[in-house]
């Protein structure tokens, strides 16, 4: 799905809030950007084929073997990866509403969908729902199925327990995707990794292409794991600023909030549609949100929410008030 994702940015000249990518923006990558500054020069030769020594360092930190990772350009890389390796199993389920990346990428290497396909596929935490499912009901998934690949993408965008990468490699079924563009929000240079035990990462790297990762995002990762800080400083106060914003609009009329356990949420508007408020707010206030009408299983009313700073999270609410007064 090259058109639908969020942060479509790009569309629109004059967008002062963006509440419509999930990534935390409130991260300082100056000294990130300095430090890259400083490594141009490694542009005028190849990078390692296979990042192994960026692997290195993500199985160091999070106490697992190298031949237990697999670095790719970005989550998305790794979902249409392993979709192609596990080409022959023939049928899939992806649990909705998600992500639809799982769903597209099993429809161009020629899976059937049907509730007890082979490969599964769960986002935890969810994107869009901001919903997280416990290990041990993930564990008992896993029992059910052939393969089952759990995207944490926003492992570090909640406080819930999530299943480590060191549980992760003790399965023989079990693949956790995990993705550096959130954990440090840097999503332009897109990075991810995969842990799971040794013989599926094998079967990966087999079907990966060298060079997958640039020079200058492999001197990033690098510089990034060594660092060891993630995107967000207190995410207490995030989340805690998360369930203020959701109340504030939950008290609106004709809006209604999912709960979350992360920095975004679900919202839906009656009476009119999630795309008819998105561009009233984007032409007007210069704020843009998700419009999630083409997540499988949800409706033209449907948009998320990513909580930004609470000035902005004041203004947005203003500006929903102001678009539902209007149509009245």
């Amino acid at each position: 799905m090259i058109e639908g994702h969020g942060d479509d940015l790009y569309r629109y000249d004059n967008i002062k809030m963006n509440f419509s990518s999930n990534i935390y923006a409130g991260t300082d990558l100056s000294e990130l950007e300095t430090f890259l500054s400083s490594r141009l020069d490694t542009i005028r030769s190849y990078p390692e084929p296979s990042a192994a020594t960026l692997e290195r360092m993500i199985a160091a930190d999070c106490g697992i073997s190298p031949d237990e990772v697999l670095v790719t350009s970005g989550a998305v890389d790794a979902i249409y990866l392993i979709a192609q390796a596990w080409r022959d199993a023939g049928t899939c389920h992806v649990i909705q509403p998600t992500f639809r990346e799982y769903e597209d990428a099993c429809r161009v290497f020629g899976y059937q969908e049907q509730e007890d396909g082979a490969l599964c596929w769960l986002c935890n935490p969810n994107n869009p729902t901001g919903s997280v499912l416990p290990a041990s009901e993930v564990m008992a998934l896993a029992e059910r199925h052939r393969l089952l690949v759990v995207d944490q993408s926003y492992e570090d965008y909640t406080m819930s327990p999530l299943l480590a990468p060191a549980q992760a490699v003790k399965c023989d079924n079990v693949i956790l995707l995990h993705s550096m563009t959130k954990r440090y929000a840097v999503p332009g240079l897109r990075l991810g990794f995969i842990t799971a035990r040794a013989g599926i990462i094998s079967l990966l790297r087999e079907q990966y292409r060298p060079w997958a990762i640039n020079a200058l995002s492999l001197e990033a990762g690098k510089w990034l794991v060594e660092r060891g800080e993630t995107a967000i400083p207190d995410l207490n106060s995030y989340l805690a600023e998360t369930q203020r914003l959701r109340r504030a609009l939950d008290g609106i009329d004709r809006i209604g909030t999912m709960e979350t356990m992360t920095n975004f949420f679900l919202c839906t508007i009656r009476e009119a549609t999630a795309s008819e408020l998105k561009e009233y707010l984007a032409r007007e206030h210069g704020i843009l949100i998700r419009d999630a009408s083409n997540f499988t299983g949800l409706t033209p009313h449907h948009f998320r929410i990513a909580t930004q700073s609470p000035d902005q999270n004041d203004a947005l609410v203003a500006a929903i008030r102001f678009f539902l007064n209007k149509q009245q």
